[in-house]
Formats: structure tokens, C-alpha cells, sequence
């Protein structure tokens, strides 16, 4: 028989939370979500920049920058709106039905509430996606927190700082 020690370090199993909600759900690989994102861009380019190249956009910011000069703000503005909302078009059906966007679909990820529960649509356009895309259009800050968003994902809980607004994770589809 083993004599008790009351100075002896606990033995019993932890469960480490810290950090991490206690819904179920795998969290998704920080890879993973990078393909995903980059898919995702691709499509939005494949299709946003021959309309910005057809429509004149295009070579005339390429002509303003040769000559250092700067496009009109409003201008810009107009084509941060169609940026948004192609963006919203294109992945709105994905992730209304399963909190996919068409990358997150392609590589087996979705994106769920803290609860493991599938986000409203209203919820990831107006809070996830729509709040960094404006952010990312101010001179200075929008690449400034383009840089600070991503790093988010090496936190304990993975989460991003558009995850963090919209109250979202991103895990394993199974």
C-alpha cells in the first residue's frame, strides 16, 4: 500500500482550455486556412480584374502611378465597393449554406460560431469579412492591420482578428 503524500503534484487528467471554447470541432490547420484564403482571392481576382482591365481601370492607375500621380478617391472608393461586393456575391450562397466560403469548400474547412453552430449570413458579411475590407482600404492602417489580421492565427485558440469581431472559428468539416 502506497502512503499518502500531501506534498505530492496532483495526478489526476486536465483538460486544457485555456483559450479555446469548449464546443466540438477540430480546430482547422493555420496551412489550411492559408490555401483556403488564397483560393478564395484567386477566384475574386480571376474575375475582378478583367473587369477592372476592360472598364479602363486599370491602365489608367497603371499610367497614374508612372507619372506619380494618384487616381481620384472616389474613384477608388467605387472599385473597394465592387471589390465587396463581387466578394459577397460570389461567396454568400457557400457560406449561407454551410459557413464555407468556395476555398474553405474546396479544402474541407467551415467557419462556426463559438458554440460549433453554422453563423447566420448577416453575421459573417457585416462582421467577419466587410468591417477588415474597409479597414483595408485606409492609407496606412488597412495594410498595417492587413499584416496584424493574419497574425492572429498563431494565439492558443487560432482565431484571427476577423474571428475575433464576428465571433467565429474556423474547424475541420466533417
Amino acid at each position: 500500500m502506497q502512503e499518502h503524500n500531501p506534498y505530492a503534484s496532483p495526478t489526476a487528467a486536465v483538460a486544457e482550455t485555456v483559450g479555446q471554447s469548449a464546443a466540438p470541432g477540430e480546430l482547422a490547420g493555420r496551412g489550411v486556412r492559408l490555401g483556403a484564403a488564397l483560393i478564395d482571392a484567386v477566384l475574386l481576382l480571376a474575375i475582378l480584374t478583367p473587369l477592372q482591365w476592360f472598364s479602363g481601370f486599370l491602365p489608367d492607375l497603371i499610367d497614374a502611378r508612372q507619372h506619380g500621380e494618384r487616381l481620384p478617391w472616389s474613384t477608388m472608393v467605387l472599385w473597394a465597393t465592387i471589390g465587396i461586393t463581387l466578394f459577397m456575391a460570389l461567396q454568400s450562397w457557400p457560406l449561407h449554406r454551410n459557413g464555407q466560403t468556395w476555398g474553405k469548400r474546396l479544402l474541407s474547412i467551415r467557419i462556426v460560431d463559438l458554440d460549433g453552430d453554422r453563423p447566420p449570413l448577416w453575421r459573417l458579411l457585416v462582421l467577419r469579412y466587410l468591417p477588415m475590407h474597409i479597414v483595408g482600404q485606409v492609407p496606412i492602417v488597412g495594410p498595417l492591420i492587413g499584416l496584424i489580421n493574419p497574425m492572429f492565427i498563431f494565439r492558443a485558440d487560432q482565431r484571427c482578428l476577423h474571428d475575433l469581431i464576428a465571433g467565429t472559428r474556423v474547424v475541420v468539416a466533417r
